[in-house]
């Protein structure tokens, strides 16, 4: 898996949301999203979202990701 798949999936399944994906390694990323459709969800809840897009990936393709989310 690469920033860039991840970026893209994440991007696929929040359209409009502005996605930055770091990491070079293959299993631990960093990503910062900001998405209009975050307004009035707690940060937990933005999240599941961005998790949500990714599915089954989280956890065997991707071992980590860290997240910074933030309303648009």
């Amino acid at each position: 898996m690469t920033k860039e798949q991840i970026q893209s999936l994440i991007e696929a399944g929040l359209p409009g949301a502005q996605v930055v994906v770091r990491g070079d390694d293959g299993a631990h990323f960093e990503a910062d999203v900001v998405c209009a459709e975050f307004a009035g969800k707690l940060p937990l809840a933005q999240h599941r979202m961005v998790y949500a897009t990714l599915g089954e990936r989280m956890g065997r393709e991707i071992h980590a990701l860290q997240l910074k989310t933030r309303a648009a």
